[in-house]
């Protein structure tokens, strides 16, 4: 445990693999029910992922790690500034599988020296249910939003898993502390969780904004709000964060340059310009075309015309994603004339067809508009 805090860690606790029984049942009801959305990977996993001895039947001992990563300013003061993008708190600076990696490799190598043993990292890429094993070896309860809230750092915790094939003693599982609380369920503005303790990835915003590659469904932009990357709703308002404490990980604190970041400023980058802003950072991961749908989701949600030049601009770009975007946006923004005559110059010539269908979107909702 000294060791583990030496180089960073903040928490540390030992499950055994047999430690979660209801985990098969669970992730097989999840994905039964269509939750995975588009991560066609969580089924091509699903075996491995559900019993930690079939993703490695050597494996005697699950060393469950924590570091935090709790703010030092509101995750969700940003959202008020509509002119700017949000970006969740955990994507800030560096990206953390690669600060979390490095440090498990050094307990890891330790691990095994001392105990003459066979040890393997795992970060959240990897198929391992991080969350039901942290709760089952008592680093803390997965709250029902499903996030782990640690009763030290709330709900701000990146986790690892060392597994190994040495015999150490386990720790006594945490039991949950949500009670009656429903915050982090009703602070969504998609309504992503059917249940308590059930979320669907198709109705997440962060599913949406870094992990889904095609348009985001109508219905749910407008819930979307500001949110570039990611987002932090039910995180923040969870009781447990009155005892969260403020990252001790350089890589990990907030760069203020994105803390809240102009829309009409991320509308104009390229490619070249936005592997550069991003390097080193989660967001770089998503690529150009998707981060910018979803500035203009927020631009479209921004309710401030003076932005929509820069999506009059992303009407000629090359990414379909982009140029089906820009015409949303541009129909919350300009007004009836306005748009028509953007059609006749756009539409006309628009050779996707899913570009074309938000163009007839945005026209029919004009004539409605115009007629009522």
């Amino acid at each position: 445990m000294e060791r583990a805090k030496e180089i960073g860690f903040d928490t540390i606790r030992i499950a055994s693999p047999d430690s979660i029984p209801l985990a098969p049942e669970r992730l097989k009801a999840w994905l039964e029910a269509g939750h995975h959305a588009s991560m066609d990977w969580m089924v091509d996993t699903a075996e491995r992922r559900a019993d930690p001895r079939t993703l490695w039947p050597e494996v005697r001992s699950i060393i469950l790690l924590g570091v935090n990563y709790g703010p030092t300013t509101d995750p969700l003061a940003t959202l008020s500034q509509k002119d700017r993008g949000s970006i969740s708190i955990y994507a800030r600076n560096r990206d953390y599988h690669d600060v979390i990696k490095g440090k498990l490799k050094e307990i890891a190598g330790f691990l095994a020296a001392k105990a003459s043993s066979d040890v393997k990292v795992f970060v959240d890429t990897a198929p391992v249910m991080e969350k039901p094993l942290a709760e089952a070896a008592g680093l803390g309860f997965q709250g029902k939003h499903t996030v782990i809230v640690s009763r030290e750092f709330g709900n701000w915790l990146f986790l690892g898993a060392i597994f190994t094939t040495a015999e150490l003693p386990v720790d006594e599982p945490e039991r949950n502390h949500c009670g009656s609380c429903r915050r982090c369920l009703d602070v969504c503005p998609t309504n992503a969780f059917p249940a308590p303790f059930q979320l669907d990835a198709r109705r997440c915003i962060s599913y949406l904004t870094i992990e889904h590659k095609g348009h985001i469904p109508e219905d749910l932009r407008k819930g979307i709000g500001n949110r570039i990357f990611g987002c932090d709703d039910c995180l923040a308002v969870c009781p447990w964060n009155k005892f969260a404490q403020a990252s001790r990980e350089a890589k990990l604190m907030q760069r203020e340059d994105l803390a809240a970041l102009p829309l009409a400023e991320l509308a104009r980058l390229d490619d070249p310009t936005f592997r550069t802003r991003f390097s080193g950072t989660p967001i770089k991961r998503t690529g150009r075309d998707r981060f910018i749908r979803n500035v203009l989701i927020a631009i479209g949600n921004s309710d401030d015309a003076g932005l929509a030049d820069e999506a009059i601009s992303l009407l000629a770009d090359e990414s379909p994603l982009v140029r089906a975007m820009a015409v949303w946006a541009l129909g919350r923004l300009l007004p009836r004339e306005a748009i028509m005559s953007l059609s006749a110059k756009h539409a006309e010539h628009e050779d996707d067809a899913d570009v074309r269908e938000e163009w007839r979107r945005i026209l029919s909702a004009n004539e409605d508009a115009h007629a009522a």
